[in-house]
């Protein structure tokens, strides 16, 4: 699935990828909407209803993925919230694993993340993924999200790599397309981003079920 020789550097997504989405999910499907009904007097069905409708109009943009944009959309303090769920962070199985294995081959290994800064701290402080990974680039330090191909050139000012010798692993396929579309010669999806959901279609791409697969071999 991967040929390693050909791979000088890999860009990993965080949220589905290497964690498991699972904290996302109940965090903006459960945890959000109760304590947006409880602030707001709602019933639980009704503040999700109108988050849900919320949160998809948003999507694919970087307040998407703003922590200080909700906070102020939504009057809730959404990091205190994170914090209230944080031991449902969790990082895939074998990701340390494989981390260690493509450094000590060589490689140059950078988290690209969509993830706003302060969700990223948290992630980081409860999971210490930074101590196996060479850079951590946020979006949120461009003004703009992985889903737009200009990103992708942001980022190699940043982080300089060459399109063929890369590869891109990410749950998230309009990420994934718009890698492709910018050059990007290696692409790999993830069937279970989040552990308690069934294996999604990942549609034209090939995808890792386990990072166990893609273990460079010492």
């Amino acid at each position: 699935m991967v040929d390693w020789e050909q791979i000088d550097t890999v860009l990993l997504d965080m949220d589905g990828t290497l964690l498991d989405l699972h904290f996302d999910n109940y965090f903006w499907r459960e945890h959000v909407p109760q304590r947006y009904a409880e602030k707001n007097a709602l019933t639980l069905e009704s503040a999700k209803s109108t988050l849900y409708d919320r949160f998809r109009n948003m999507e694919g943009t970087i307040q998407w993925y703003c922590v200080d944009y909700w906070s102020e959309q939504l009057e809730l303090d959404i990091v205190q919230l994170k914090a209230e769920v944080d031991h449902l962070i969790a990082v895939h199985p074998f990701v340390i694993d494989f981390l260690d294995a493509v450094r000590g081959a060589g490689k140059t290994v950078a988290l690209v993340t969509n993830a706003h800064q302060k969700s990223l701290m948290l992630k980081l402080d409860r999971t210490a993924l930074h101590n196996h990974i060479e850079h951590v680039i946020c979006s949120h330090e461009f003004g703009m999200p992985k889903e737009e191909v200009v990103f992708w050139d942001r980022l190699k000012q940043r982080l300089p790599f060459e399109k063929n010798s890369t590869l891109l692993i990410d749950d998230s396929l309009p990420v994934l397309r718009s890698a492709k579309n910018y050059g990007i010669g290696n692409l790999l999806a993830v069937h279970k981003p989040d552990s308690k959901n069934p294996p999604r279609d990942v549609e034209e791409f090939e995808a890792i079920s386990s990072f166990k697969q893609i273990i460079p071999s010492s």
